[in-house]
């Protein structure tokens, strides 16, 4: 599919179909204007966030449909993202070639092509039936637009659906060592330099925390480096993105219900997250050094699979006695996190689909944000309400670490209740941070989509991956740990 600016009249488009937001939309002509707000004031449609109406051969266009996109009252960068992305599907599905997206001007240029990307998204095929869709061309018209914003939301787009991608493919087909190999293709053509750590390296290392998860598994484990180190990198801080990445979760011999266990291929998702946001940093060429670990492991029963009671030793030196082997990921991250800094992270942030409790507290909406340094949390939350990705800050008092304290260990992987779940885990993983300041993002309830969007499919969701681009790009200067 082919995607451009374009800088002509909209009365001169000769589409299959032109989408126009319905506040602040650039002017159609006389009688297009005339007979939209004639449909505004008879009722028929109302101009909310999602709303689609069409209209055939539009009077005064050479485009033989209007899309007319519902924003609410004002356009600004979440309804451009969402109203692009949806006109992007809405023409798939009518099978149309040719699409134009109208906008007053150059300002929401970056975002309306990372929506573009976003709604054009195909989950992997599988089904013998699947063809590839008919949109051809999509012009985004908006006078004054700055070419390389379009590029940047073009590669920003990209980056989010190869997430997706990661995510959706089931785990038969993607293991650790798919996952690696993956990452290491992506990362070296985005001109990153990767290293990929197989089980004998990890041992080197002492990473027995992450180590224990993969013993139950006949799929080895994996730890993924990926760094960006640009010649002309502004100030000396070194953000470290740290992904959980467990290809597949059983449970491990804590065995979950068989319920819904197939939605378990997610649970890589934070992997997948800072693997589409590296990537997407690099080929933009940000002015900053960052790097990213990658844990792959997959959570399986078996004879030699670590048992609740095992007591086990992370890379920091601290042991940690295994009381749920299905609170695995902070098991995976707790290693990540140690090498991390062990390798010179001046900041940290995870992402992980660690907790079902975050889904309990905060919905799909909110991603759960935890952390040691109000400045960073506040930095990502910022970040995230200027393109509409909503993060909300849990407390992180010590008392949360009570739980986790063990009586024959360091820590225990898992409270005695299930009280304040997403809290207790965020408390864990900071035993492994050694005070750098850090920045949790539990994903699990904002991961997957468990229905459709006007813009996007049941399914992976790719959430973050826009937000800690644009972190990274506005990463305050001098501020280093």
């Amino acid at each position: 599919m082919n995607m451009r600016l374009h800088d002509g009249p909209l009365a001169g488009l000769e589409t299959d179909a032109l989408a126009w937001p319905l506040a602040n939309g650039p002017s159609l002509g006389q009688a297009a204007d005339e007979r939209v707000a004639a449909l505004r004031e008879s009722g028929e449609m109302h101009g909310k966030p999602g709303e689609l109406t069409l209209l055939h051969e539009p009077k005064g266009l050479q485009s033989r449909r209007l899309m007319l996109m519902g924003v609410g009252d004002s356009l600004d960068a979440t309804q451009v993202f969402r109203m692009a992305g949806q006109a992007v599907r809405a023409a798939q599905k009518r099978r149309f070639k040719r699409l134009a997206i109208a906008l007053p001007d150059g300002e929401f240029v970056r975002v309306a092509a990372e929506g573009c990307v976003y709604g054009s998204y195909e989950q992997p095929k599988y089904k013998s039936d699947d063809s590839n869709l008919p949109l051809e061309e999509i012009l985004i018209v908006a006078p004054g637009a700055d070419s390389a914003a379009f590029d940047a939301g073009r590669i920003v787009g990209e980056s989010v659906n190869l997430t997706r991608r990661l995510v959706d493919i089931p785990a038969n087909d993607l293991g650790p060592v798919e996952f690696a190999d993956m990452a290491e293709s992506v990362g070296q053509a985005a001109g990153l330099d990767v290293e990929v750590l197989d089980e004998a390296g990890l041992e080197a290392l002492g990473a027995g925390s992450l180590l224990s998860v993969a013993k139950g598994s006949a799929r080895p484990p994996r730890l993924v480096r990926l760094a960006w180190n640009p010649a002309d990198a502004v100030g000396d801080s070194h953000l470290f993105l740290v992904g959980k990445g467990v290809t597949f979760d059983t449970g491990g011999l804590s065995l979950k219900p068989a319920g819904s266990m197939e939605k378990m291929k997610y649970d890589m998702a934070g992997a997948a997250t800072m693997l589409g946001a590296i990537t997407a940093i690099a080929r933009l060429g940000v002015k900053q050094r960052v790097s990213c670990l990658l844990g792959l492991v997959e959570n399986m029963p078996s004879g030699t699979a670590t048992r609740p009671g095992d007591i086990v030793q992370a890379m920091n030196g601290k042991t940690i006695e295994v009381i749920n082997t299905d609170a695995e990921g902070r098991m995976v991250l707790a290693d990540a996190l140690t090498y991390a800094v062990r390798l010179g992270a001046t900041h940290l942030v995870d992402a992980a689909t660690l907790t079902g409790a975050v889904s309990v507290a905060l919905g799909a909406v909110n991603i759960g944000l935890l952390g040691n340094d109000d400045s960073l949390s506040a930095h990502l939350t910022a970040t995230g309400q200027t393109i509409g990705e909503h993060f909300w800050s849990l407390p992180m008092n010590d008392d949360y670490l009570e739980p986790m304290k063990g009586d024959l260990s360091d820590l225990r992987n898992a409270g005695t209740d299930r009280k304040a779940g997403t809290i207790t885990a965020a408390k864990f993983l900071e035993q492994f941070v050694d005070g750098t300041p850090w920045a949790h993002l539990d994903i699990a309830g904002t991961a997957n989509l468990d229905k459709g969007l006007p813009n996007a499919p049941k399914g992976a969701s790719g959430i973050a991956v826009r937000t800690l681009v644009r972190a990274v790009e506005t990463w305050p200067s001098g501020d280093t740990k």
